[in-house]
C-alpha cells in the first residue's frame, strides 16, 4: 500500500482554531487541518511553513507537537504530523480550499471532517 507523509497545522487564535474545506481531489469537500506534504530534506516544522504558505498566504509560527495520525485510507496509508500554529504575517486566503471557518472546541463537530483529521479532533479534546 503507497504510503503518504504529511504536515498539519492546528492554527490558533485566542479560543479558536482555523478549520478548512478541500476544493479538490478525491476528498473533495470533506473539512481538514490545513498541511501537506513533506518534501525531502525538510524538517515537519520547515513542510508545514512552506505549505501554509502556498495553501494560505500566510506565515505562521509553527510552535509544540499536538500528535501523529496514522491511518489507512482504501487506497493509502497516511501519517499525518500535527503541530499548533499561531500568524505572524499575511491574510488568510484561500488559494486551495473552497471555504474556511474559525471553530471554538465547541464547534469543533459541526463540520464533517476527513477521516484522519476525526483523530486530530479527539487529540485536540484531550
Amino acid at each position: 500500500m503507497k504510503h503518504i507523509e504529511v504536515v498539519a497545522g492546528i492554527i490558533k487564535d485566542g479560543d479558536k482554531i482555523f478549520a478548512t474545506q478541500r476544493g479538490y481531489g478525491e476528498f473533495k469537500d470533506g473539512w481538514e487541518f490545513p498541511g501537506g506534504k513533506m518534501e525531502p530534506g525538510e524538517t515537519p516544522q520547515q513542510a508545514l511553513a512552506r505549505e501554509l504558505k502556498e495553501e494560505l498566504a500566510v506565515d505562521v509560527n509553527v510552535s509544540d507537537f499536538l500528535c501523529t495520525v496514522d491511518y489507512d485510507y482504501p487506497t493509502f496509508h497516511l501519517t499525518m504530523h500535527c503541530f499548533y500554529c499561531s500568524l505572524v504575517g499575511g491574510e488568510l486566503t484561500l488559494l486551495e480550499h473552497e471555504a474556511a471557518k474559525w471553530l471554538n472546541m465547541s464547534e469543533l463537530h459541526t463540520v464533517n471532517w476527513l477521516p484522519a483529521d476525526v483523530e486530530v479532533v479527539k487529540a485536540l479534546e484531550k
